[in-house]
């Protein structure tokens, strides 16, 4: 008799799992959710660090160039001294000016290809990408039309703090 019962313990179904109430709340949920997230672009800038010491140059040794960016204005200085100040214009940092005196020191140097951005400590990450796509490269019209051409100017950058 007792093997009878145990049989029949194992003959019972085990019932149903519902998953219907489940399944309606994800259905109202992952909508929401995909409404309400916040879908950021994430963007890479490629550093270097600065060199001091060490190192092959083709270009002379003693030349760098510096974009001093200071809460006054931008510095541009050649490794020992500054060799032009761009104060602020209407509260902003002249960039078309940088870029300008960018593109004299490109031509007066081709072969320069590295540029140190050194910034002052209070200085604010959206001047820091602004200044750094102008060191990298500036945009001109060509000849009086309406095409612009992009140039090249140092496209290897490091940055530190200033001085």
């Amino acid at each position: 008799m007792a093997k009878r019962i145990r049989y029949k313990k194992r003959m019972v179904e085990t019932p149903e799992l519902n998953i219907t109430t489940f399944l309606n709340l994800m259905v109202v949920l992952i909508p929401f959710l995909l409404i309400s997230a916040v879908f950021s672009r994430v963007a890479i800038q490629e550093l270097r660090i600065p060199t001091s010491a060490g190192g092959e140059s083709t270009v002379n040794q003693n030349f760098a160039i510096e974009v001093i960016v200071r809460e006054a204005g931008l510095e541009i200085a050649n490794g020992t001294a500054v060799e032009a100040a761009i104060p602020k214009k209407e509260g902003n940092h002249d960039l078309g000016l940088l870029a300008d005196l960018l593109i004299r020191l490109k031509a007066q140097y081709p072969e320069k290809e590295d540029a140190t951005i050194l910034l002052e400590p209070d200085i604010e990450y959206d001047q820091l990408i602004q200044v750094m796509d102008t060191v990298r490269g500036a945009e001109r019209k060509i000849d009086e039309g309406d095409e612009v051409k992009k140039i090249i100017l140092f496209p290897e950058v490091s940055i530190g703090d200033a001085p």
